[in-house]
Protein backbone atom coordinates (compact mmCIF):
# COMPACT_ATOMS: atom_id res chain seq x y z
CA UNK A 1 0.00 0.00 0.00
CA UNK A 2 1.20 3.53 -0.78
CA UNK A 3 0.89 5.75 2.32
CA UNK A 4 -0.13 9.09 0.89
CA UNK A 5 -0.24 11.76 3.62
CA UNK A 6 -3.63 13.52 3.76
CA UNK A 7 -3.76 17.07 2.41
CA UNK A 8 -4.70 18.41 5.84
CA UNK A 9 -1.49 17.00 7.33
CA UNK A 10 0.67 18.34 4.51
CA UNK A 11 -0.88 21.80 4.86
CA UNK A 12 -0.58 21.88 8.66
CA UNK A 13 3.04 20.73 8.68
CA UNK A 14 3.78 23.35 6.08
CA UNK A 15 2.52 25.96 8.54
CA UNK A 16 4.76 24.74 11.36
CA UNK A 17 7.82 24.23 9.16
CA UNK A 18 7.47 26.73 6.27
CA UNK A 19 10.97 25.94 5.04
CA UNK A 20 10.06 22.27 4.86
CA UNK A 21 11.76 19.20 6.30
CA UNK A 22 12.32 15.63 5.18
CA UNK A 23 9.81 13.92 7.51
CA UNK A 24 7.03 13.95 4.92
CA UNK A 25 9.40 12.65 2.27
CA UNK A 26 10.43 9.75 4.49
CA UNK A 27 6.88 9.08 5.76
CA UNK A 28 5.72 6.49 3.18
CA UNK A 29 8.80 4.34 3.75
CA UNK A 30 8.60 4.76 7.53
CA UNK A 31 4.94 3.70 7.51
CA UNK A 32 5.73 0.62 5.39
CA UNK A 33 8.51 -0.33 7.79
CA UNK A 34 6.30 0.16 10.87
CA UNK A 35 3.56 -2.03 9.36
CA UNK A 36 5.96 -4.79 8.32
CA UNK A 37 7.79 -4.83 11.66
CA UNK A 38 4.53 -5.38 13.54
CA UNK A 39 2.95 -7.70 10.96
CA UNK A 40 -0.06 -5.42 10.67
CA UNK A 41 -2.82 -5.55 8.09
CA UNK A 42 -3.66 -2.10 6.79
CA UNK A 43 -7.30 -1.11 6.37
CA UNK A 44 -7.01 2.56 5.44
CA UNK A 45 -5.38 5.88 6.18
CA UNK A 46 -7.68 8.07 8.27
CA UNK A 47 -8.81 11.08 6.21
CA UNK A 48 -8.87 14.01 6.73
CA UNK A 49 -6.88 12.88 9.77
CA UNK A 50 -4.96 15.07 12.17
CA UNK A 51 -2.79 18.15 11.75
CA UNK A 52 0.39 16.65 13.21
CA UNK A 53 0.46 12.92 12.42
CA UNK A 54 -0.43 10.16 9.98
CA UNK A 55 -3.16 7.92 11.40
CA UNK A 56 -3.61 4.45 9.87
CA UNK A 57 -6.36 1.98 10.78
CA UNK A 58 -4.80 -1.47 11.04
CA UNK A 59 -5.29 -4.96 12.44
CA UNK A 60 -2.71 -6.82 14.47
CA UNK A 61 -1.57 -10.32 13.50
CA UNK A 62 -4.26 -11.78 15.82
CA UNK A 63 -6.98 -9.67 14.19
CA UNK A 64 -7.21 -7.05 16.95
CA UNK A 65 -8.22 -3.66 15.49
CA UNK A 66 -5.67 -0.94 16.24
CA UNK A 67 -4.37 2.43 15.12
CA UNK A 68 -0.84 3.09 13.91
CA UNK A 69 0.22 6.69 14.40
CA UNK A 70 3.38 8.29 13.01
CA UNK A 71 4.40 11.82 14.01
CA UNK A 72 7.45 14.06 13.50
CA UNK A 73 9.65 14.92 16.44
CA UNK A 74 8.33 18.48 16.69
CA UNK A 75 4.88 17.02 17.51
CA UNK A 76 6.47 15.51 20.66
CA UNK A 77 5.29 11.90 20.16
CA UNK A 78 7.47 10.62 22.99
CA UNK A 79 5.75 12.96 25.43
CA UNK A 80 2.42 11.67 24.11
CA UNK A 81 3.58 8.09 24.68
CA UNK A 82 4.67 8.89 28.24
CA UNK A 83 1.35 10.56 29.07
CA UNK A 84 -0.73 7.73 27.61
CA UNK A 85 1.35 5.17 29.51
CA UNK A 86 0.81 7.11 32.74
CA UNK A 87 -2.95 7.41 32.20
CA UNK A 88 -3.05 3.66 31.38
CA UNK A 89 -6.42 3.93 29.67
CA UNK A 90 -8.08 6.07 32.37
CA UNK A 91 -9.99 8.53 30.25
CA UNK A 92 -7.63 8.21 27.30
CA UNK A 93 -6.87 5.83 24.47
CA UNK A 94 -4.65 2.94 25.52
CA UNK A 95 -1.15 2.19 24.29
CA UNK A 96 -0.87 -1.32 22.81
CA UNK A 97 2.90 -1.13 22.59
CA UNK A 98 4.46 0.87 25.46
CA UNK A 99 7.99 0.73 24.04
CA UNK A 100 8.25 1.31 20.33
CA UNK A 101 10.10 2.93 17.47
CA UNK A 102 10.62 6.65 18.03
CA UNK A 103 7.78 8.63 16.51
CA UNK A 104 5.53 5.55 16.10
CA UNK A 105 2.59 4.71 18.38
CA UNK A 106 0.38 1.63 18.26
CA UNK A 107 -2.93 2.45 19.90
CA UNK A 108 -6.27 0.98 20.86
CA UNK A 109 -8.83 1.42 18.05
CA UNK A 110 -11.66 3.77 18.93
CA UNK A 111 -14.45 4.91 16.61
CA UNK A 112 -12.45 7.38 14.51
CA UNK A 113 -15.47 9.02 12.90
CA UNK A 114 -17.49 9.48 16.12
CA UNK A 115 -16.50 12.32 18.46
CA UNK A 116 -18.47 14.13 21.15
CA UNK A 117 -18.70 17.00 18.67
CA UNK A 118 -21.48 14.96 17.02
CA UNK A 119 -23.65 15.42 20.13
CA UNK A 120 -25.87 18.44 20.85
CA UNK A 121 -23.75 21.25 22.26
CA UNK A 122 -24.77 21.03 25.93
CA UNK A 123 -24.36 17.24 26.01
CA UNK A 124 -21.03 17.45 24.16
CA UNK A 125 -19.60 19.91 26.68
CA UNK A 126 -20.77 17.73 29.58
CA UNK A 127 -19.23 14.54 28.19
CA UNK A 128 -16.01 16.27 27.16
CA UNK A 129 -15.59 17.87 30.57
CA UNK A 130 -16.16 14.55 32.32
CA UNK A 131 -13.47 12.93 30.19
CA UNK A 132 -11.03 15.75 30.86
CA UNK A 133 -11.47 15.49 34.62
CA UNK A 134 -10.19 11.89 34.56
CA UNK A 135 -6.93 12.99 32.94
CA UNK A 136 -5.94 15.50 35.63
CA UNK A 137 -3.57 13.39 37.71
CA UNK A 138 -0.18 13.86 39.33
CA UNK A 139 2.50 13.73 36.61
CA UNK A 140 4.92 10.79 36.56
CA UNK A 141 8.25 11.32 38.26
CA UNK A 142 10.26 9.60 35.52
CA UNK A 143 9.41 11.96 32.62
CA UNK A 144 9.98 15.70 32.40
CA UNK A 145 7.06 17.28 30.58
CA UNK A 146 7.01 20.85 29.35
CA UNK A 147 5.31 23.17 31.82
CA UNK A 148 2.50 25.61 31.08
CA UNK A 149 4.88 28.48 31.89
CA UNK A 150 7.46 27.18 29.42
CA UNK A 151 5.01 26.54 26.59
CA UNK A 152 3.16 29.82 26.96
CA UNK A 153 6.47 31.65 27.31
CA UNK A 154 7.47 30.54 23.81
CA UNK A 155 4.03 31.49 22.54
CA UNK A 156 4.21 34.90 24.23
CA UNK A 157 7.39 35.77 22.34
CA UNK A 158 5.73 35.00 19.00
CA UNK A 159 2.68 37.04 20.03
CA UNK A 160 4.80 40.09 20.88
CA UNK A 161 6.52 39.91 17.51
CA UNK A 162 3.19 39.68 15.71
CA UNK A 163 1.78 42.62 17.64
CA UNK A 164 4.69 44.78 16.45
CA UNK A 165 3.96 43.79 12.86
CA UNK A 166 0.17 44.23 13.20
CA UNK A 167 -0.69 47.13 15.53
CA UNK A 168 -4.42 46.37 15.21
CA UNK A 169 -3.99 43.25 17.38
CA UNK A 170 -1.62 44.89 19.87
CA UNK A 171 -4.26 45.80 22.46
CA UNK A 172 -5.64 42.26 22.68
CA UNK A 173 -2.15 40.81 22.77
CA UNK A 174 -1.20 43.07 25.68
CA UNK A 175 -4.32 42.01 27.59
CA UNK A 176 -3.54 38.33 26.96
CA UNK A 177 0.11 38.71 27.99
CA UNK A 178 -0.84 40.55 31.16
CA UNK A 179 -3.30 37.77 32.04
CA UNK A 180 -0.57 35.17 31.49
CA UNK A 181 1.91 36.97 33.75
CA UNK A 182 -0.61 37.03 36.56
CA UNK A 183 -1.64 33.41 36.05
CA UNK A 184 1.82 31.86 35.96
CA UNK A 185 2.86 33.70 39.12
CA UNK A 186 0.92 31.40 41.46
CA UNK A 187 -0.61 28.29 39.84
CA UNK A 188 -2.96 26.50 42.25
CA UNK A 189 -1.87 23.00 41.23
CA UNK A 190 0.47 21.05 38.96
CA UNK A 191 -1.29 18.27 37.11
CA UNK A 192 -0.62 16.30 33.98
CA UNK A 193 -2.78 17.98 31.33
CA UNK A 194 -3.93 16.91 27.88
CA UNK A 195 -2.62 20.17 26.45
CA UNK A 196 -4.75 20.45 23.31
CA UNK A 197 -8.14 19.25 24.53
CA UNK A 198 -11.31 19.94 22.56
CA UNK A 199 -14.45 18.08 21.55
CA UNK A 200 -12.92 16.54 18.43
CA UNK A 201 -10.24 14.96 20.64
CA UNK A 202 -12.83 12.79 22.42
CA UNK A 203 -13.83 9.70 20.45
CA UNK A 204 -16.31 6.91 21.05
CA UNK A 205 -14.85 3.75 22.53
CA UNK A 206 -15.70 0.23 23.65
CA UNK A 207 -14.12 0.21 27.14
CA UNK A 208 -15.73 3.56 27.95
CA UNK A 209 -18.25 5.57 25.95
CA UNK A 210 -15.73 8.41 25.40
CA UNK A 211 -11.93 8.49 25.46
CA UNK A 212 -9.43 11.26 24.77
CA UNK A 213 -6.88 11.04 21.97
CA UNK A 214 -4.02 13.13 20.61
CA UNK A 215 -2.58 14.80 23.72
CA UNK A 216 0.26 17.30 23.57
CA UNK A 217 0.87 16.89 27.31
CA UNK A 218 1.97 19.67 29.59
CA UNK A 219 2.18 20.08 33.36
CA UNK A 220 0.33 22.91 35.05
CA UNK A 221 -3.02 24.08 36.34
CA UNK A 222 -6.32 22.55 35.24
CA UNK A 223 -7.78 25.87 34.07
CA UNK A 224 -5.22 25.95 31.23
CA UNK A 225 -6.53 22.64 29.88
CA UNK A 226 -10.17 23.59 30.24
CA UNK A 227 -9.64 26.93 28.47
CA UNK A 228 -9.44 25.34 25.01
CA UNK A 229 -12.79 23.64 25.55
CA UNK A 230 -14.50 26.98 26.30
CA UNK A 231 -14.15 28.13 22.71
CA UNK A 232 -15.23 24.90 21.02
CA UNK A 233 -17.56 25.53 18.08
CA UNK A 234 -16.37 29.14 18.03
CA UNK A 235 -17.92 29.65 14.60
CA UNK A 236 -21.35 28.85 16.07
CA UNK A 237 -20.76 31.22 18.98
CA UNK A 238 -19.79 34.07 16.65
CA UNK A 239 -22.91 33.47 14.54
CA UNK A 240 -25.22 33.86 17.57
CA UNK A 241 -26.61 37.31 18.45
CA UNK A 242 -26.06 36.33 22.08
CA UNK A 243 -22.62 34.83 21.49
CA UNK A 244 -20.83 37.00 24.05
CA UNK A 245 -23.35 36.21 26.79
CA UNK A 246 -23.28 32.51 25.88
CA UNK A 247 -19.50 32.50 26.14
CA UNK A 248 -19.54 34.05 29.61
CA UNK A 249 -22.15 31.53 30.76
CA UNK A 250 -20.02 28.71 29.36
CA UNK A 251 -16.99 29.91 31.33
CA UNK A 252 -19.07 29.99 34.52
CA UNK A 253 -20.71 26.61 33.91
CA UNK A 254 -17.48 24.77 33.06
CA UNK A 255 -15.60 26.35 35.96
CA UNK A 256 -18.29 25.32 38.43
CA UNK A 257 -18.69 21.80 37.04
CA UNK A 258 -14.95 21.04 37.29
CA UNK A 259 -14.13 23.04 40.44
CA UNK A 260 -11.87 25.47 38.59
CA UNK A 261 -11.54 29.13 39.52
CA UNK A 262 -13.73 31.10 37.12
CA UNK A 263 -11.39 34.08 36.76
CA UNK A 264 -8.38 31.88 36.09
CA UNK A 265 -10.36 30.01 33.47
CA UNK A 266 -11.40 33.30 31.86
CA UNK A 267 -7.77 34.47 31.84
CA UNK A 268 -6.40 31.32 30.22
CA UNK A 269 -9.28 31.29 27.73
CA UNK A 270 -8.32 34.84 26.73
CA UNK A 271 -4.64 34.00 26.38
CA UNK A 272 -5.19 30.81 24.39
CA UNK A 273 -7.75 32.41 22.06
CA UNK A 274 -5.49 35.38 21.30
CA UNK A 275 -2.46 33.13 20.84
CA UNK A 276 -4.37 30.89 18.42
CA UNK A 277 -5.79 33.90 16.58
CA UNK A 278 -2.39 35.54 16.16
CA UNK A 279 -0.86 32.25 15.00
CA UNK A 280 -3.68 31.69 12.50
CA UNK A 281 -3.12 35.15 11.07
CA UNK A 282 0.60 34.54 10.82
CA UNK A 283 0.14 31.49 8.58
CA UNK A 284 -2.60 33.03 6.43
CA UNK A 285 -5.73 31.47 7.99
CA UNK A 286 -7.34 34.87 8.13
CA UNK A 287 -10.94 33.74 8.71
CA UNK A 288 -9.87 31.64 11.70
CA UNK A 289 -7.88 34.58 13.03
CA UNK A 290 -10.86 36.90 12.75
CA UNK A 291 -13.18 34.50 14.59
CA UNK A 292 -10.73 33.82 17.41
CA UNK A 293 -9.86 37.44 18.03
CA UNK A 294 -13.52 38.46 18.02
CA UNK A 295 -14.20 35.70 20.55
CA UNK A 296 -11.28 36.88 22.68
CA UNK A 297 -12.72 40.37 22.70
CA UNK A 298 -15.79 39.07 24.53
CA UNK A 299 -13.71 37.91 27.49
Amino acid sequence: MVFEPPKRLVRALGETAPDGDDWLEKLPAAAQQAVALRELTVERVQVPGGRSSLVVLVRAADGTPAVLKLAPGRARPEAERAALAHWAGRGAVQLLEPASTEGVLLLERLHPDVSVRSLPEAKALLEAAGTLRRLWVEPPADFTFETVAERTGRQAEAMRARALAEPEVAALVELALAAREELIAAPPEHRLLHGTFRQSKVLGGERLPWLAVGPDPVVGECAFDLARLVRDRVEDLIAQPSGAATTRRRVKRLAESLDVDQERLRGWTLFRAVESGVRAGRVGRLRDAELLLEFAGWL
